[in-house]
């Protein structure tokens, strides 16, 4: 990461944070870092050990506190995956996500659904007041694929 993208990112969470009545804690600002440029989707315990390197310290616990509260202030996600497991995601841009079935992997999928297919849910949803949706896809990545006999031609449900 750049030294300025690093130092606008540091404004962003100091900014985020105070505004969400959190403190700014190197602690926060070492797990904020790790999540942000990471792309595969990190457990708690793979931030915990990312982050103790930096902070030699730190606990699990203080490692899931700051998750949760970088989840609170919408400087994360959290994707709960069916095993009860969770991994958190950094971008906050519009995206999705491909979740493999068999090794667990979690990939970002550019974009979001559309205005009219949103509309389209929210009526099919009744009285449902909808503030918000999730999409992920669920299959097999490239590498797992051909070990399951799960490669390109099998149908969604």
């Amino acid at each position: 990461m750049k030294s300025s993208d690093a130092k606008l990112n540091d404004l962003v969470l100091r900014r985020t944070l105070q505004e969400n009545g959190h403190r700014y804690t190197d602690q926060r600002a070492a797990v904020f870092r790790l999540v942000a440029r990471s792309r595969v989707h990190p457990t708690a315990e793979d931030v915990f050990l990312g982050v103790r390197t930096e902070v030699p310290g730190i606990s699990l616990a203080t490692i899931y506190k700051s998750l949760e509260t970088l989840v609170s202030c919408g400087l994360a996600k959290k994707l709960n995956l069916d095993d009860g497991s969770a991994r958190f995601c950094g971008r906050t841009e519009p995206h999705h996500h491909a979740r493999c079935l068999a090794c667990g992997g979690v990939s970002d999928v550019p974009g979001e659904l559309g205005d009219l297919e949103v509309a389209a849910l929210r009526s099919q949803a009744g009285g449902f007041h909808l503030v918000g949706y999730e999409l992920e896809l669920t299959g097999y990545c490239s590498d797992c694929a051909p070990a399951t006999g799960n490669g390109a031609g099998a149908s969604a449900n």
